[in-house]
């Protein structure tokens, strides 16, 4: 008897840093990987974004742009402190403002929903909201309303929560830490590696709180038909906000529709619904109308998520050849009220080569708003402490940083002792050095050294290194739908969305390629729930390698069937068609017709493909490996930082589309050059208040700050890791960014600043001069 093959499996997935365990449903059919060789049409060009005119002409669609028949506006009132107890609100005054509809407190809202807590946590906290015919008679009733609250201690660094006698951050909850314990992970025997090494450094790194700082804001437009939802949302995850809703408000999934269009930028912060999308919801039902509730810049800065700082106290060791024989580091990171354990310890137990490996880091809750994954988790913040190590230890060794780098590479899975799919990091280290030009660098002279700039005494030069490794191998469950028209076009249905990216033309890429159509018959149908089969969230650098795979099998299936259709209208055997340019071919003759020609004839038949996303492999590792070079100036008298060039090569398999790809690195550089030179979230740690809130104190680069960016991708496919050969692009590029410009700093100065950004007092502190 043949025993039937298994629907579904249990399977491990990596996401930000996680392993989650999923159940999963195998792919009905398998197909051959398309190979590095594979003569693909579609697939690698640089098509132009099927959205490009759109975007141009400013209607793709935002979720703060809809308008809906009535619609209203929300103003949302947030506390002033950082802890205590609301022990009254008065919002009469605010109910009786020209044009004020409604007011929601605290006793007005489910339970579910978490809203307005008269228990105050952080500074920011919604604490009531206003709707309104106008966003501006909404904020003009908002600074009407009167909270009195009842102040307590508060803990706003790791030190002040971790202390004996520390207040609990939150309500109920006695203890402050994450785990209640320190988070350790180790492999081999530390000490005995430090006993074996010849060298050994110390350090301590400190990384700032960063804000996603998106250009679109958080926002949600909900309107009711009946016991029927509709939400616009802004968000990485339609589904995830489905469920959130639903769940809140206690209503079936099936009443709950979310759209997403557009967005611009989430980076992170926009996985789940919200307090805004809550609040709008309960207005629209109170009301019978249409709600946007778009948060304001301020809010956007207190109330959405940050990555959260760190100091990361790392030891290293090594043999006089470069050898690593251990590494060490203690890290302290506040979450702020909540969050998961993001930290930066991952990166030092997978980047490099090294037995004797030991991370211990205390995670504490604090009176300031949640931490929220944040493009690379953990792993931005751990490769400023890793490299920044990896460099001092270089020095002490009297090695060039590039080759230590290249002697301590790591050949597999350090974490889980598996095989990679593919890693060319040395490849990347190769490739990057000779198109940045370090071994030129490399070569001082007394007639000619490089630090130096002629004619300009105060200014020094320097290069710095740094490389990257981030899990990207995407996963399920993710489906696709193809079908053809009619008219012979072609629509992908996708439960994806898409922020900014280019999501919808990867998609109609790869669907025209596995189709054998044109591009420009190809729709990608994305964002809502109500018409497209499930997706998940676009995190963890997955879209791409979770969705591609499953709209190649979609459109095969779909062309399988045209070819069983085609086979009677041509009177010739299906396995001698073939499809090009959306013609079906009888090889070896002349005879073909269009898909047009065929689907028109099949009447209301429709053509349709399903494709779903098979599990990953369980016996190798995939990553997305990379290195990025930088050149800075230094002023030495200012203390001021100019970076000068960046040059970045990474392996991420599979390119489906390069402009779109150098797009996302570049996006993921210049990033990381805020976090490296300005961004910087700072409190008062006696108030427990943000002091920079907005884009007016909060700085982030400008096109004045950026560089000359040079940034390339390894070309190949990795074939072992889906059978499009793509893996994720979108985090690693900020990872290297940061510790490449602080070692370039380093170069430049003959001293090290160990904490970001390089502000220029930092600098100057370095150097032993007051700013």
């Amino acid at each position: 008897m043949i025993e039937p093959k298994a629907r579904f499996v249990t399977t491990s997935v990596e996401v930000e840093g996680r392993t989650e365990q999923r159940v999963v449903e195998l792919p009905a059919f398998d197909l051959e990987p398309w190979g590095a060789d594979a003569a693909l049409t579609h697939v690698g060009a640089r098509a132009i974004r099927v959205d490009a005119a759109l975007k141009a002409t400013g209607r793709p669609g935002y979720t703060t742009d809809v308008r809906r028949p009535r619609q209203a506006y929300v103003a949302i009132v947030r506390s002033g402190v950082a802890r205590g107890r609301v022990t009254r609100i008065d919002a009469d005054a605010a109910r009786a403002m020209p044009g004020v509809l409604d007011v929601l407190l605290h006793a007005d809202c489910p339970p579910k929903t978490r809203l307005f807590n008269p228990e105050i946590t952080y500074h920011g906290q919604p604490l009531a909201a206003i709707c309104a015919d106008s966003q501006e008679a909404a904020d003009r009733a908002a600074v009407r309303v009167v909270i009195e609250v009842e102040k307590a201690r508060h803990s706003v660094t790791v030190a002040q929560a971790t202390a004996a006698d520390a207040a609990p951050v939150r309500p109920g909850i006695s203890t402050n830490l994450l785990f209640n314990e320190p988070r350790v992970r180790a492999r081999g025997d530390v000490a005995a590696g430090f006993a074996q090494a010849d060298v050994i450094i110390e350090r301590e790194v400190r990384t700032p709180c960063v804000l996603h700082s998106a250009l679109e804001p958080h926002s949600a437009v909900c309107e009711w038909d009946g016991d029927r939802l509709t939400v616009w949302e802004s968000t990485q995850g339609i589904f995830r906000v489905r469920d959130n809703v639903a769940k809140a408000l206690g209503i079936p999934l099936t009443n709950v529709r979310v759209i997403c269009e557009a967005m611009g930028g989430g980076f992170g912060a926009k996985n789940y619904a919200g307090a805004h999308t809550y609040i709008a919801a309960l207005f629209a039902k109170r009301l019978g109308r249409p709600v946007l509730c778009a948060v304001d810049r301020i809010g956007e800065q207190v109330d959405t998520g940050n990555r959260p700082s760190s100091v990361q106290r790392v030891k290293m060791g090594a043999t006089r050849d470069g050898t690593l024989t251990a590494i060490e580091m203690v890290a302290d990171v506040p979450l702020g009220i909540g969050g998961w354990e993001g930290g930066p310890g991952e990166i030092y137990h997978e980047l490099y080569a090294c037995p004797n490996v030991r991370t211990h880091e205390t995670f504490a809750f604090v009176n300031t708003a949640a931490m929220a994954a944040f493009r690379a988790p953990g792993h931005a913040e751990g490769a400023v402490g890793l490299e920044i190590g990896i460099n001092a230890l270089a020095a002490a060794l009297e090695i060039d940083p590039l080759e230590l780098r290249r002697r301590n590479i790591a050949t597999h899975d350090q974490k889980k002792n598996r095989p990679y799919t593919g890693n060319r990091l040395a490849e990347c280290y190769d490739e990057g050095a000779r198109r940045f030009g370090w071994a030129e660098w490399q070569r001082s002279t007394p007639q000619r050294d490089p630090h130096r700039v002629p004619g300009k005494p105060q200014l020094r030069r320097g290069v710095g290194v740094s490389a990257q490794i981030w899990s990207t191998g995407g996963g399920p469950p993710s489906y696709a739908t193809v079908r053809l028209n009619n008219d012979g076009s072609a629509d992908v249905l996708a439960g994806s969305q898409d922020l900014g990216t280019g999501t919808r033309t990867i998609l109609a890429q790869v669907a025209a390629e596995a189709l054998g159509h044109r591009l420009d018959q190809v729709r990608a149908i994305i964002g809502d729930t109500g018409a497209t089969p499930y997706a998940g969230n676009s995190w963890g650098s997955m879209t791409v390698a979770s969705l591609t795979p499953a709209v190649r099998m979609a459109a095969e299936d779909a062309r399988n069937a045209l070819l069983d259709a085609a086979a009677g209208v041509l009177a010739a055997p299906k396995d001698a068609l073939e499809t090009r340019d959306g013609r079906v071919l009888v090889r070896g003759s002349d005879r073909a017709m269009t898909f047009g020609e065929i689907t028109a004839k099949l009447g209301n038949v429709m053509i349709q493909g399903h494709g779903s996303r098979g599990p990953n492999p369980q016996d190798a590792g995939i990553v997305t490996t990379g290195v990025q070079f930088a050149e800075v100036e230094v002023d030495t008298v200012t203390g001021v930082v100019r970076v000068l060039r960046l040059v970045a090569v990474h392996d991420a398999g599979r390119i489906v589309n390069p402009t779109l790809a150098e797009s996302q690195l570049e996006g993921g550089i210049i990033q990381g050059l805020g976090f490296a030179l300005f961004e910087e979230r700072a409190l008062d740690a006696r108030m427990g208040l943000p002091l920079n809130v907005g884009l007016h104190d909060y700085k982030i680069p400008t096109l004045a700050d950026i560089p000359v960016i040079d940034g390339v991708f390894l070309p190949g496919a990795d074939v072992q890791a889906n059978h499009v050969g793509a893996r994720g692009i979108a985090e690693p590029a900020i990872v290297p960014t940061a510790p490449a410009i602080a070692g370039a700093v380093a170069d430049a100065l003959g001293v090290e600043v160990n904490e970001l950004p390089l502000t220029p007092w930092r600098v100057l502190a370095a150097l032993g001069r007051r700013a």
